[in-house]
């Protein structure tokens, strides 16, 4: 089953760190949060990937061609050019990387890639900016049992400020940024059948717009609530959080082994 990533924006809120790549080759503990949304989808057994590039796209088309040998010590011989690469981290992962424009927003990025899908069954979704511990496998049999064209992720975002729980005038309570309903909100993480392509116009659509609209209103789009972690990087102030959370080993998306 297919699994796409969105990694064609610009991520003009963390222009800090966007200026010289693409969002999704920001690093969280020295890998790209890239590497760690595909981890999460491996260690379901998701490891077929399609990748829509749009912005500095060959900054992730040069990471992945090195990838192999950059994780691996390295024999050189010098006399006829002869790499040898030893025992190393080795991902069993397929990655198709499909440069989808620079100007094509979400949902036009996702209509490009229907070559690369499969010709039944459903995919699924996210963006390339955002890691939780959503369960997938659980999310894939929900999807499968409601029987509509698409599945959303619905996730609290974490409150800006501390949360205070009072008895009259007195502070019972405090919670340090708690993850509290402001409502639900899309957190990504989507499955989506072929049907849904029918629903995207061409490269202006955005996926967030018309299409999850129309598919809303035609009964075609089922939430599945997530209560866990969940947390996007839009600003240099997600990405200082991301980065304490996996410096401490306390990282709620790493669901994989180490």
């Amino acid at each position: 089953m297919k699994v796409v990533i969105l990694c064609g924006g610009l991520g003009s809120r963390l222009r800090e760190e966007t200026e010289v790549r693409p969002k999704p080759m920001v690093e969280i503990g020295g890998r790209p949060i890239l590497w760690h949304i595909m981890h999460g989808y491996a260690a379901h057994g998701l490891s077929d990937f399609v990748l829509a590039l749009g912005y500095k796209a060959e900054v992730i088309k040069r990471y992945f061609l090195d990838y192999y040998h950059l994780q691996r010590d390295l024999s050189v011989d010098l006399s006829t050019g002869a790499v040898t690469a030893h025992d190393g981290e080795r991902e069993r992962w397929r990655v198709t990387l499909v440069d989808t424009g620079l100007a094509t927003q979400t949902g036009g990025r996702v209509k490009r890639l229907a070559p690369f899908l499969d010709a039944d069954g459903p995919f699924l979704m996210t963006y390339g900016d955002g890691v939780s511990d959503v369960d997938l496998t659980r999310l894939l049999g929900f999807h499968r049992q409601h029987g509509k064209l698409a599945t959303v992720t619905a996730v609290r975002p974490p409150a800006r400020f501390g949360g205070l729980i009072f008895d009259g005038d007195m502070v019972t309570e405090f919670t340090e940024k708690p993850q509290i309903g402001e409502g639900w909100i899309n957190g990504g993480f989507f499955i989506f059948e072929r049907g849904v392509l029918d629903y995207i116009d061409g490269d202006e659509t955005f996926l967030e717009r018309e299409p999850l609209e129309r598919l809303a209103k035609d009964g075609q789009l089922v939430a599945h609530r997530h209560e866990g972690f969940w947390q996007c990087m839009d600003t240099l102030r997600d990405l200082k959080l991301l980065e304490g959370l996996w410096e401490t080993g306390r990282a709620p998306w790493k669901t994989w082994p180490a």
